[in-house]
C-alpha cells in the first residue's frame, strides 16, 4: 500500500492516548514510506497526524471541500491540497488516490467516511482493506452494534468480517497488507462490471 486514507476527528478528544496514537500512526507511515491522504484539516486528530508526517518530510495529501477551506480549518503546509466542490466529491477523490482506509477516533464525518468505504467493498465496487484503530476501546460499542446487525439479519457475518479491527498500529497495518477480498465481493464485482 502506497497511500492510505485516514479518517479522524477535527477534535483532539479528552484523553492524551488518542493524540499519542495519531503520532504513532504518522511515524509508522514515515518509517514504511506510506503516504497519507486525509481531510486536509490542521486541527484535532487530523492536524496532529499531518504535522507528525510533515515534520519528517512525509507525503501528506489533503482533500477538502471548498466550504471547509477557510483559514481556521485547512492545513497550509502539506504536500498537496485538493479542493473539491462537495463532501461527496471529496470521498470520490480520496477513493481514487488510496490503497486502503483507516478510521481513528472521530465523530459523524469519520463514521460516514469509513462506512462508505465498507459499503463500496461490500458491493464489490472497491476491493481495498478498511480498518479501525480501536484506540482505548473507542469503537467497542460500534463493534457491538455490528454484531447486533448480524444477529438481527441486517448484515452478513462475511460483510462484518471485511472490517479489520486492531488496537495496535503495527497489527492493523499488517492485517491490511494481508487483506484478502471476500469471495462474495469478488462475485459481485464481476456482475457489476
Amino acid at each position: 500500500m502506497k497511500k492510505i486514507a485516514v479518517f479522524c476527528g477535527s477534535s483532539i478528544g479528552f484523553n492524551e492516548v488518542y493524540r499519542n496514537e495519531a503520532i504513532k500512526l504518522g511515524n509508522y507511515f514515515i518509517e514504511y514510506n506510506i503516504g497519507l491522504v486525509y481531510g486536509g484539516g490542521k486541527i484535532g486528530m487530523m492536524g496532529i497526524l499531518a504535522d507528525t508526517m510533515i515534520e519528517k518530510k512525509g507525503e501528506v495529501i489533503g482533500v477538502i471541500p471548498g466550504l471547509l477551506r477557510h483559514e481556521e480549518v485547512a492545513h497550509t503546509n502539506i504536500t498537496e491540497m485538493i479542493v473539491t466542490k462537495t463532501m461527496s466529491k471529496r470521498k470520490v477523490k480520496i477513493s481514487k488516490l488510496v490503497d486502503g482506509y483507516i478510521a481513528l477516533p472521530g465523530g459523524f464525518g469519520t463514521l460516514d467516511e469509513i462506512f462508505e468505504a465498507l459499503t463500496l467493498g461490500q458491493l464489490g465496487i472497491e476491493t481495498k482493506p478498511v480498518g479501525i484503530l480501536n484506540i482505548n476501546g473507542f469503537f467497542n460499542h460500534l463493534i457491538l452494534q455490528l454484531d447486533v446487525m448480524v444477529t438481527e439479519g441486517y448484515l452478513k457475518q462475511s460483510s462484518k468480517e471485511m472490517l479489520i479491527i486492531s488496537e495496535s498500529v503495527e497489527d492493523l497495518i499488517s492485517q491490511m497488507f494481508n487483506y484478502k477480498v471476500p469471495e462474495m465481493t469478488k462475485i459481485i464485482n464481476k456482475v457489476v462490471k
